[in-house]
């Protein structure tokens, strides 16, 4: 199914035209959430992981970038990219395609194969249930359900599939038997081999939330404080630039902590014993566009509109990139995706990257990461690049995504249950 919408240039204006905020955020959410509809895989519906700036992608589906996606097509409906009839169609495609794949235990899989529905072995020992790419596709399921909302056969018919989905997961199998703690990974053939426990500060908040909120198979507050709130490098409290950082490890860690769990999960006024968590997410993107304009390591383009360092790809390959792991790519999703906490900075650095044209951008929006000053840039855009752009910029404009997946009854019985308070819908 293709989108009604005409296809955007894949270049900028001249700098003479010199578009408002809104009318760029407009064009940069817009051509990104193509990525989603326009490029999606042709057979599930569901988000492939890579798709070249001419558009091209192979079979390979992510999960977790299928919830973001999710999420870009509510986006989508609220700003009229898309007729609701139409995405309902392309939601009930997903989600029946979703209830057809292979789980372990009600978890997914990290990537599937588009066309036939099997898992694809993320890496050695990695064949089975992930749940944290699972938290990531029922942040967006959920919101979906909150969104589609209206009393008619379809709508209802697409918020009980969902349901039927969010009940099947046996978070606490997780657990390993009730221990306090999460374990990311589970296979069929190799059990609990890669034994690698979800400890805290980084991406992975969400899974917690989620396995507390569950209304079946949830988890038990123990394994939060004793699990993800005892990692190594959860607490902080030391000075970066100039700027206390409460959680995590040296320098925040890639800005992807401070953008995957908080696409609906909405940071504004949410506290628990450990954090304010808006304050810790702006202090850590403050970090970050502090390290792009000191740029101790002097790599050349740096500064007030070039920042912002996450997982993404490099020269060498994928990698996770930190302002103390720093080999001089700059990923646009990492800066984007921080303006709800920095917008002025934000949309500096964006009117820095439609600066660079085609260099970076194509038919879904700006490539993963490039290097300012050299002749490297990804081809690629990467599913959980693009997904943030679309929801942070709307959770910046409008709250849309935070107000919709903090109305979820559960959501808010699992942060209560973990012992949070406050969280803003975003408004």
């Amino acid at each position: 199914m293709r989108s009604e919408t005409q296809p955007l240039a894949a270049s900028f204006p001249a700098a003479a035209d010199d578009p408002s905020d809104a009318a760029l955020l407009d064009r940069v959410q817009r051509q990104t959430f193509r990525f989603f509809w326009d490029f999606a895989h042709p057979v599930c519906g569901l988000a492939r992981d890579r798709v070249d700036r001419r558009g091209q992608g192979s079979d390979l589906v992510a999960i977790g970038g299928s919830g973001f996606g999710v999420m870009a097509i509510v986006v989508a409906v609220a700003r009229g990219w898309v007729g609701r009839d139409d995405a309902l169609v392309r939601l009930h495609k997903i989600v029946s395609h979703l209830a057809g794949l292979l789980r372990y235990h009600g978890v997914f899989p990290h990537f599937v194969d588009g066309r036939t529905g099997a898992t694809v072995p993320f890496g050695a020992k990695d064949d089975g249930g992930d749940i944290v790419e699972t938290a990531f596709l029922f942040q967006g399921l959920l919101t979906a359900r909150q969104y589609f909302s209206a009393d008619t056969a379809v709508e209802t018919a697409l918020r009980a599939a969902i349901d039927r989905l969010w009940r099947s997961v046996e978070w606490n199998w997780h657990s390993r038997g009730g221990r306090p703690v999460l374990y990311w990974h589970w296979s069929p053939n190799h059990g609990w081999a890669r034994d690698h426990r979800i400890e805290g500060w980084n991406e992975c908040l969400i899974a917690y939330v989620l396995a507390a909120a569950a209304p079946e198979h949830a988890i038990d507050a123990e394994a939060y404080h004793q699990g993800w709130a005892a990692g190594r490098d959860f607490v902080n409290g030391r000075r970066y630039y100039g700027v206390e950082l409460p959680l995590g490890p040296a320098y925040g860690g890639p800005l992807c902590f401070a953008h995957y769990s908080f696409l609906g999960l909405s940071p504004r006024g949410l506290v628990d014993r450990y954090a304010d968590y808006w304050q810790q997410n702006r202090r850590h993107a403050l970090i970050h566009y502090r390290h792009g304009v000191e740029n101790p390591n002097r790599h050349p383009g740096y500064g007030p509109r070039c920042w912002g360092l996450t997982a993404s790809d490099g020269p060498h390959g994928y990698d996770v990139h930190t302002p103390d792991h720093d080999p001089g790519v700059v990923a646009p999703t990492a800066a984007l995706s921080s303006m709800p906490y920095l917008p002025a900075e934000a949309i500096a650095a964006l009117r820095y990257f439609c600066a660079q044209g085609s260099r970076i951008w194509g038919e879904c929006g700006f490539t993963s990461a490039f290097c300012p000053r050299g002749s490297w840039a990804s081809d690629d855009s990467i599913a959980i690049d693009q997904g943030p752009i679309v929801a942070m910029i709307e959770n910046h404009r409008t709250g849309l995504l935070w107000r919709l997946f903090m109305s979820c009854p559960e959501v808010r019985r699992g942060l209560a249950k973990l012992g949070f308070a406050g969280g803003g819908d975003g408004a």
